[in-house]
């Protein structure tokens, strides 16, 4: 009987290299051959390679929430719907009801297969698109009553190639649906590209290194990662904490919003982290439900947030997590035809975030405060006719939100906490040359940090109006009524809020998930949400308040009152009157 190899240490480390590789090369191609922003400039998309048993392997430079859950559900999909597999097939996948995040996520799947007919891995080429063929040019309607409302073009695992060649019935449908059919079609190109990229370079690997040697490789990596996952929850507190957070009233939601509740338990005994979300509201008429990939990897976004970041995200380090989920619930397993058109974000934050939220009460020195939540009018998708022609795309114009953690400041640029950083925010030059707006205006906000000894990151301010025509923009803006938490004493960060500025310059406010449209002589205005602060305010050390009341971020006011630092006229530290406010006693 023939052993199975051995994978040494210095191998494996070689071998991990080579797959992470292979994943940056495939959203390389996707970043570069790209045509719409989303992609282009903003690098909404992930690249990630799974094993032929749907084992996640690596989601290298991908965004948590479109990743860490959900793609070994499509791929199993793609497997009971398509039994026999052949080189040069490709599968385009976007149904949240198998898997994939959100419909606007067009995604497609590869299988390797070796020589000699065997599937060996799968790659997967997730892009987010401008337009998905929505009933309103928009790829997220959080007013949609349910998937039929939300208009979008759904596909469970559909063969698109055969033989590398194109199924153009499919494409025919697309480019008929899809308002920017063109712009479609070079987003699908890149993703295709990107997938076949990492099809091609895993062949190669495969045929110098061996399949057996690849099999025992993916063992001994995802034991190695499940071993790091126990060392660490090992060595945190034992506990479990219920925590809660509230989205926004939307439409088709409660009066006051919609609560969400994770009970988080850690098991050291165990070396297990079990998360509760079946105590939650049942889907709604809306579109902010969620799908089951993003309700699974949202609470996992929450404690790879919370612990070492250099654990690894695999199938490994998964085993030692567990979700508990219900069926029919808005942050659950939803059935068709509930809309599922903005689940990426909004309830995934709130879930997320309260899960990072509970393990900072364990322990300080854990967790994370709450990101700031989305979508303001800044990340909103835009439209409209331009001589003549339609244009849409979703702008990336200004959202920061970043969390404080047990260490650092929180990440101004993060966007939100699913995205994790990855996206990138829009050059404005870009954005003037491709679209026909002008960007008066974006800065961040002073004093709406979240304060604590780690503060959260700023809010943002934008302001942007159309060049010659009229621009509708829709967004999801969560947090103008529950801005994020602070955790461990630090405060919550500054709300969200949103305006159509008039040509007189009056600011006539706007709800908080609508399609604005916006006249050639107005602007919209978007103010995004700061982020929760960590550890208690007075606690900040005072070289760092100085540092944020130079940089204008911080007013001295502020310094005094919440931080407790007093600064002298020439923005130096005034030691002596600093000791007397933080031993609360009243400077003479």
């Amino acid at each position: 009987m023939e052993q199975s190899p051995t994978i040494g240490g210095v191998q494996m480390a070689v071998l991990t290299a080579r797959f992470e590789g292979i994943a940056r090369k495939m959203a390389n191609t996707l970043h570069r051959t790209g045509r719409s922003g989303i992609l282009t400039i903003a690098r909404d998309f992930s690249c990630v390679i799974l094993t032929a048993n749907h084992e996640l392997l690596t989601a290298s430079d991908s965004l948590p929430i479109h990743v860490l859950r959900g793609p070994e559900i499509m791929c199993r999909t793609m497997t009971d719907n398509h039994p026999e597999l052949r080189r040069g097939d490709a599968y385009l996948h976007n149904s949240p009801y198998h898997g994939c995040t959100h419909p606007a996520d067009h995604s497609i799947l590869i299988p390797v297969i070796d020589d000699d007919g065997i599937h060996r891995f799968t790659v997967l080429a997730k892009g987010h698109q401008a337009d998905c063929g929505n009933a309103l040019p928009t790829t997220y309607m959080g007013a949609a009553k349910d998937v039929y409302g939300e208009g979008a073009l759904i596909f469970p695992a559909v063969k698109i190639q055969s033989d590398y060649q194109h199924n153009m019935d499919l494409v025919r449908m697309c480019r008929m649906r899809i308002r920017v059919p063109d712009q479609w079609w070079g987003d699908y190109l890149a993703t295709l590209g990107a997938a076949r990229v990492g099809e091609r370079e895993i062949l190669a690997l495969g045929r110098e290194v061996g399949w057996e040697a690849l099999e025992a490789y993916c063992r001994a990596w995802f034991d190695y990662s499940e071993q790091r996952m126990v060392d660490v929850i090992r060595a945190m507190p034992k506990g479990t904490i219920t925590r809660k957070s509230r989205h926004d009233p939307f439409p088709a939601t409660p009066a006051d919003g919609v609560e969400i509740k994770v009970t988080v338990d850690v098991q050291p005994d165990n070396a297990m982290i079990e998360v509760d979300l079946r105590d939650n509201p049942d889907c709604m008429e809306n579109g902010i439900n969620l799908s089951e990939g993003c309700a699974l990897s949202a609470p996992m976004v929450g404690i790879f947030n919370s612990i070492d970041h250099t654990v690894p995200k695999n199938e490994g380090s998964f085993r030692r997590i567990r979700v508990h989920l219900r069926d029919g619930c808005a942050v659950g397993r939803p059935f068709h035809p509930t809309s599922c058109s903005v689940a990426t974000t909004n309830l995934a934050d709130r879930v997320a975030n309260p899960v990072q939220c509970a393990i900072a009460e364990l322990a300080d020195g854990l967790g994370m405060a709450e990101t700031g939540a989305v979508i303001p009018p800044s990340s909103g998708v835009i439209s409209g006719i331009h001589d003549g022609e339609p244009f849409v795309n979703e702008v990336y114009l200004g959202c920061t939100g970043g969390a404080g953690t047990p260490t650092t400041d929180g990440w101004l640029t993060i966007l939100h906490v699913g995205n994790a950083g990855m996206c990138y925010q829009d050059s404005i030059e870009i954005d003037e040359l491709r679209h026909p707006i002008l960007v008066h205006e974006r800065r961040l906000m002073p004093d709406t940090e979240g304060a604590g000894r780690f503060r959260g990151a700023l809010g943002a301010y934008s302001e942007f109006s159309p060049l010659g025509c009229e621009m509708t923009v829709a967004y999801v803006s969560d947090g103008n009524a529950n801005p994020a938490a602070g955790t461990r004493g630090g405060r919550h960060g500054g709300p969200s809020s949103q305006f159509r500025k008039l040509a007189d310059g009056t600011l006539e406010p706007v709800p908080g998930c609508a399609e604005v449209v916006i006249g050639p002589d107005q602007a919209m205005v978007s103010i995004s949400c700061g982020g929760g602060g960590y550890g208690p305010p007075a606690e900040r050390a005072p070289e760092r308040v100085v540092s944020d009341v130079r940089e204008g971020w911080v007013s001295r006011e502020r310094a005094e009152s919440v931080y407790r630092v007093a600064l002298t006229a020439a923005l130096d530290l005034d030691a002596e009157r600093t000791a007397l406010l933080r031993n609360d006693v009243r400077p003479a």
